[in-house]
C-alpha cells in the first residue's frame, strides 16, 4: 500500500527535553524563549522537525508527563505567548513542530482529578478509573512502573483509584465517550494552533480489563506483580483508531506512538498504513533489558525483521537516544578512548537505515552518561524506585547504585552542553541537574569549529538523506561479512547505490576485501581525523559510508 504522507520520508526529527536544553533567564531550568534562541543552531543542523517533550502545565511529579492542564503552559518553562513565538520561528525556518502529548494519564492536580475525586456524584466520576477495595485492600496485587501498588485509596469517595504509573499520574478512564471528546477536542485546539504533529506518550495502555484480575507474574521485591497482557488490548486499538479518524487524518499530522510492543506483529499493528492508527511508532524497552540484551548481531536481526515486516505497508521511527534512555555513546559505543569513532559509527549507522531518523538533544556532539554520587541526586522517580527494588532484593546499597546510575533516565537529562564553561551555556544561575563535566571537552562551540567533529558528521549525514534517494527512500539489504560484529549493507534507489560498513568493536577487524571490490567514493568515515578510510583492516568503531560502484 502506498504511504498517505510521503512527506514523513523527508524529516529528520530532533527532540528537545526542554528542562535541560537552554534556560534564557537564569532560574537554571531551561525554557521556551531558550529554544527560540537556538532555533538557527537547529536550522544549520539540518533539523526540519522539532519533537518538544511536554511544556504543558504541571506539578512536575515526573517532569511534566503529568499534565495538570492540556491547553496551558508550565510557568517554568514560559507562557502561551512564548509558545506562538517558538511556533512562529520553526515555521519561518522550515521546521515542523510536533507535540508530545500524554493521554493515558494525567496529573492528580488536573480539574477533571480534583473534581472526580471529591465524590461519586459527578460530572467527572467516570474519568478515572475507580474500583471498591477488596478484603480492605487494593483492587488487586497489580504494580506501578514506579514501585509500590498500583492502586491508591480516596478517603473521599471511599475507593482505590488505578495508576500504572506514579500515584500523582492517575490513569484517565478511556471507556468513557465524554472523556474522549474532551482529548480529541485539546488535540484539535493544538492543531488549530499550528502544532504540526503529535508523539503521544505510554499509548498501549489506554484500555483496561474491567474484572482487573490479578497478576499472575513474579510479584517484586516490594510485593505487588506487573500486569500481564495490559499493553496493546484490543479496546486499545480501537481508541488510537478513533483517535486517527477524528484527528489525525483529517488534519494531515504527522503522528508518533511510544508503544509497548514485544514482537514485530505487535509493533505493526500500531503503523501497519491499512490499519490507520500511527505514521510510525518507538518501542518503549526498558533500559535494564536493553543493557542486558544488547549485541550487534541481535541489533541486526532486529533491524531485518522490522525492515521485512514494514516494508509493504507502513514506515520506521529509527533512534537510539531519547529522554528515556541512557546516552547512546555509553551504551552502544565506547564513551572512553573510542569516544569520537563510536559517536560517529552510531551516526551514520541510525541515519544510514530506512526510516526518518530522530536526534535527541546531545547526541549530535556525543554527550555521554553522568553517574550521580548518591541516589539522593536523581531527580528521576524511576531510577529511585530502581534503586529501591534492588536493594529489596538483597543487592548491596553500591552495586545497586551502580546499577540504578548506568539505567538511569537522568543520564539523558543532564544540561544540554553548549560551551566549556562550568554551567556549559546552559544557564546563568544554578542548574537543576548536575551538568557533566566532560562539557570542557564535548560541547557545541568547540565542536562547530572542529571540521571533524561529531556535530559535523550529523550535519553531513542530514545533508547527505537530504539529496539521496537511496538514503530516504531506497532499499535496505544487508550482506554477509562473517562476523556479528562487522555489518554492512547498501541502500539502494534507481541507479544510486549506498554502501555502509562498521565495525562495532572494541578491536580491529578484516573486511573481507570481495565487499569491498564495489566500495567507491567515500563520503563519510568515522576516523576522518586521521584521513579516514584506509583499507580493509578497519579499526576499532571504524564506519565508513561508500558511492557504490556499478554492479554493487
Amino acid at each position: 500500500m502506498v504511504q498517505e504522507k510521503d512527506w514523513i520520508k523527508d524529516l529528520v526529527v530532533y527532540q528537545i527535553y526542554p528542562r535541560s536544553f537552554c534556560d534564557s533567564n537564569g532560574d537554571g531550568i531551561g525554557d521556551l524563549p531558550g529554544i527560540s534562541q537556538k532555533l538557527d543552531y537547529l536550522e544549520e543542523l539540518g533539523i526540519n522537525a522539532l519533537w518538544l517533550s511536554p511544556v504543558y502545565r504541571s506539578p512536575n511529579a515526573d517532569n511534566g508527563y503529568d499534565i495538570s492542564g492540556y491547553r496551558e503552559i508550565m510557568a517554568e518553562f514560559g507562557t502561551m505567548e512564548d509558545w506562538e513565538r517558538l511556533r512562529d520561528g520553526c515555521h519561518e525556518r522550515g521546521i515542523r513542530l510536533i507535540m508530545d502529548l500524554v493521554v493515558n494519564h494525567s496529573s492528580d492536580e488536573h480539574p477533571w482529578f480534583v473534581e472526580s475525586r471529591a465524590s461519586k456524584e459527578n460530572g467527572k466520576n467516570e474519568y478515572y478509573i475507580w474500583r471498591d477495595p477488596v478484603m480492605g485492600k487494593e483492587p488487586n496485587n497489580w504494580a506501578s512502573v514506579f514501585g509500590g501498588s498500583a492502586w491508591e485509596y480516596e478517603p473521599r469517595r471511599g475507593q482505590y483509584y488505578f495508576h500504572y504509573f506514579g500515584k500523582k499520574q492517575p490513569d484517565l478512564n478511556w471507556a468513557c465517550r465524554q472523556l474522549r471528546e474532551e482529548i480529541f477536542q485539546m488535540m484539535d485546539w493544538w492543531v488549530e494552533k499550528g502544532v504540526d504533529g503529535f508523539r503521544v506518550d505510554a499509548i498501549s495502555y489506554l484500555d483496561k480489563p474491567r474484572d482487573f484480575p490479578n497478576s499472575p507474574l513474579p510479584p517484586q521485591p516490594d510485593g505487588f506483580a506487573y500486569p500481564q497482557g495490559l499493553a496493546g488490548r484490543p479496546g486499545t486499538h480501537a481508541y488510537i483508531r478513533e483517535m486517527n479518524r477524528r484527528v489525525f487524518a483529517p488534519r494531515n499530522v504527522l503522528t508518533v506512538g511510544e508503544v509497548s510492543a514485544p514482537t514485530v506483529e505487535e509493533l505493526g499493528n500500531y503503523v501497519k498504513t491499512g490499519r490507520q492508527e500511527f505514521d510510525m511508532a518507538i518501542p518503549f524497552v526498558p533500559p535494564m533489558v536493553e543493557i542486558d540484551t544488547w549485541s550487534p548481531g541481535k541489533l541486526k536481526r532486529d533491524i531485518w525483521e522490522r525492515y521485512r515486516a514494514l516494508k509493504e505497508e507502513g514506515w520506521w521511527a529509527n533512534f537510539f537516544s531519547n529522554h528515556d534512555k541512557p546516552r547512546q555513546v555509553s551504551l552502544y559505543g565506547d564513551s572512553g578512548e573510542y569516544w569520537e569513532a563510536s559517536a560517529k559509527l552510531l551516526a551514520m549507522f541510525l541515519h544510514g537505515l530506512p526510516g526518518t531518523p530522530f536526534v535527541y538533544q546531545g547526541e549530535e556532539i556525543g554527550m555521554t552518561n553522568l553517574g550521580l554520587p548518591a541516589i539522593e541526586d536523581y531527580n528521576d522517580p524511576d531510577t529511585q524506585n530502581r534503586y529501591r527494588q534492588l536493594v529489596l532484593s538483597g543487592m548491596e546499597p553500591e552495586a545497586a547504585l551502580a546499577r540504578a546510575q548506568l539505567e538511569s533516565r537522568d543520564n539523558a537529562r543532564t544540561p544540554m552542553q553548549w560551551d566549556g564553561s562550568p554551567k556549559a551555556g546552559f544557564t546563568a544561575g544554578i542548574p537543576w541537574l548536575q551538568v557533566n563535566p566532560n562539557t570542557e571537552r564535548i560541547n557545541v562551540e568547540a565542536q562547530r569549529q572542529d571540521r571533524y567533529s561529531v556535530y559535523h558528521c550529523y550535519q553531513r549525514l542530514i545533508a547527505l538523506r537530504k539529496k539521496s534517494r537511496a538514503l530516504s527512500r531506497g532499499d535496505l539489504a544487508f550482506l554477509e561479512t562473517g562476523s556479528e560484529e562487522l555489518i554492512a549493507w547498501t541502500r539502494r534507489a534507481g541507479e544510486e547505490t549506498l554502501l555502509f560498513c562498521f565495525n562495532f568493536s572494541r578491536q580491529g577487524r578484516r573486511f573481507p576485501e570481495n565487499l569491498l571490490k564495489k566500495a567507491g567514493e567515500v563520503l563519510l568515515s568515522s576516523y576522518d581525523r586521521e584521513g579516514g578510510y584506509g583499507g580493509a583492516n578497519f579499526r576499532p568503531y571504524e564506519a565508513v559510508v561508500f558511492r557504490g560502484k556499478a554492479g554493487l
